[in-house]
């Protein structure tokens, strides 16, 4: 996979908030959009479910990795080995996803799942804080590819005001320390990428999970 552009600009949005800015080219995007579309003919697109009501998200999703996240009405939001309607284990993580958790995660220890959501025009994704997982010393690294994003991110309280940012394809986001359970969401969408798909985007999101064992 190329290497990620040398002018890539780092933006300390708030204290363990960084936006690198097209830190991925254009080839490098394109290779790993590949990638993707490799990774999700082991592991095809799905739509999780709402716990207890069971009504579906408005964006699909798969994953990789030696974990992945799916919810569904019974068994509420969740990691697990396998997917969901296949049984199958989870494609590895690409390796050239794992280099830029290594070169912007700063943390000792790999990323056990890549959550991988693909939006179009009608998707949502409603406020939320990413805290499903075990180990919330790691930062959350997100990748995104495709059409651009509106995304909004507030404080660590529901209610905090929120701010605005537009997210672009290449674009990746660090979010550890005291932003790692920062409410957030993306919305309004714009802009052609995935011509295949009719147009989308498609983030891709790294996190460990359990926490490591002692040493």
């Amino acid at each position: 996979m190329p290497e990620p552009v040398a002018a890539a600009v780092a933006k300390c949005l708030a204290p363990g908030h960084t936006l690198f800015r097209r830190y991925l080219d254009d080839a490098a995007q394109q290779a790993l959009a590949g990638e993707i579309t490799e990774a999700v003919l082991q592991a095809p697109w799905f739509l999780p479910r709402m716990p207890r009501s069971g009504k579906a998200f408005s964006v699909k999703m798969t994953n990789c990795g030696c974990l992945g996240w799916v919810s569904d009405r019974d068994g509420g939001y969740r990691y697990q080995a396998t997917h969901p309607f296949t049984g199958n284990a989870w494609p590895a993580i690409p390796l050239a996803v794992l280099n830029l958790w290594r070169a912007l995660a700063f943390y000792p220890h790999p990323p056990e799942a890549c959550l991988v959501n693909f939006y179009d025009f009608s998707a949502r994704m409603g406020l939320h804080q990413d805290r499903d997982e075990a180990d919330l010393a790691a930062p959350v690294v997100s990748i995104s590819l495709g059409d651009n994003c509106c995304f909004r991110y507030g404080g660590l309280r529901r209610g905090d005001p929120a701010k605005k940012l537009e997210l672009r394809s290449g674009d990746i986001l660090v979010m550890g320390g005291a932003a790692r359970l920062m409410f957030q969401r993306g919305e309004d969408f714009s802009g052609l990428f995935l011509a295949a798909a009719g147009g989308g985007r498609i983030n891709l999101t790294l996190r460990r999970v359990t926490r490591p064992s002692p040493v």
